[in-house]
């Protein structure tokens, strides 16, 4: 772990406690069954023809990590290494990823992570309206089985298709959301950070937030209004 996400993580620590850190849900605690299902689903997944993305990919990406966990991260679509691999987040922005997971006092393994679309679009172009319409039902059906306590989009397209919002980063970042009453903080997607770097001040508030939310509890969605 670098020494930036260390001293972080030593932070953390201290302000929050160190129970928050690792803490997940055994496979009691989740829906029964979800860890079968959640490989039928992998499977349907792999044998998609919904859209076009299918023509041109190697393979399909469908989650890493914990399908218990409490937090799960949503990014928009895989690209080349993700698509030589079959993992999401395992390119350039994956280990920035990672690096801001461990910063939050956290590991990879202990989250889950997937993308809106399972196939990477050409070019790592954004994808399509039809190809997230297509591609949204595992998603869907991904979140019910996971259950997680509170969800982190990565990036407007992530953000918008989940928020069934047409809005830029700017509109909608850093400010508590709900997905089927699940919480929701949207902030800006590792690639784009890795464009960005100067935007990573931003996103660091807003994993915070994440943090204190696991640690403290989510908000409900009554006291937003």
């Amino acid at each position: 772990m670098a020494g930036g996400a260390v001293r972080k993580r030593l932070e953390l620590e201290r302000m929050m406690g160190a129970d928050v850190l690792f803490r997940k849900r055994g496979p009691a605690q989740g829906r029964p069954g979800a860890d079968e299902a959640l490989r039928e689903l992998e499977e349907e997944v792999r044998g998609c023809r919904r859209c076009r993305l299918q023509q041109d990919r190697t393979q399909t990406v469908f989650a890493r990590g914990d399908p218990h966990a409490e937090l799960m991260f949503v990014g928009e679509a895989p690209g080349a290494e993700e698509d030589r691999q079959g993992v999401p987040f395992v390119g350039p922005a994956g280990k920035l990823l990672d690096k801001m997971i461990f910063a939050m006092g956290l590991r990879p393994e202990d989250v889950y992570v997937t993308n809106i679309i399972k196939s990477r679009p050409p070019g790592n172009r954004d994808p399509l309206a039809d190809e997230i319409e297509a591609c949204f039902p595992f998603l869907e059906r991904q979140i019910d089985l996971v259950q997680p306590r509170i969800i982190v989009t990565l990036g407007r397209p992530a953000s918008n298709a989940l928020l069934g919002a047409s809005g830029s980063m700017g509109d909608v970042r850093g400010r508590w959301r709900f997905y089927r009453g699940i919480p929701l903080m949207p902030t800006y997607h590792s690639a784009y950070l890795l464009r960005s770097p100067g935007q990573k001040a931003k996103a660091w508030e807003d994993l915070k937030k994440v943090v204190i939310a696991l640690r403290e509890g989510p908000p409900e969605p009554a006291g937003l209004f």
